[in-house]
């Protein structure tokens, strides 16, 4: 599995406004001119992640958005899915319904299965807030 551009730069958006005053909306310019990510390709995923209500705008000369919720509140598994989809790495355990016809003497699937909740444990169970923490002890360097 590799996540795209579009899953890792929408984490550090997240991020940037996770770190920024919750009362003062964040401009796309700044988070752009702060981790280097154009202003057109911030906007494709600032949509995508209003659309989903993660964050809010604000209109006006001194508008930009915020998170809707506390960082506790966003999981990197939740922010990434919606970029990417399925974290799945292989088709017959994206969807409930998919029949593979090889299931009952695919022992492969065992080792797909292993390797989809390694990876949702970690995605998961990582938070914003614990982004923000490690991002402090580090000094205030981003960490992804």
């Amino acid at each position: 599995m590799k996540i795209s551009t579009k899953g890792r730069y929408a984490l550090r958006l997240m991020l940037d406004l996770a770190s920024a005053d919750p009362s003062e909306p964040v401009s796309l310019k700044d988070v752009s001119k702060r981790q280097g990510i154009s202003d057109k390709y911030l906007e494709q995923i600032i949509s995508v992640l209003n659309k989903a209500g993660f964050v809010k705008s604000i209109r006006g000369a001194q508008g930009g958005y915020s998170l809707r919720r506390e960082p506790k509140d966003y999981t990197v598994g939740m922010i990434l899915r919606q970029m990417e989809g399925s974290l799945a790495p292989v088709a017959c355990l994206e969807d409930e319904d998919f029949v593979c016809d090889r299931a009952e003497q695919c022992v492969t699937s065992i080792v797909w299965k292993q390797i989809n909740d390694a990876v949702n444990g970690v995605v998961d169970n990582i938070t914003l807030q614990d982004l923000l923490e490690w991002q402090s002890a580090k000094n205030g360097q981003y960490i992804i």
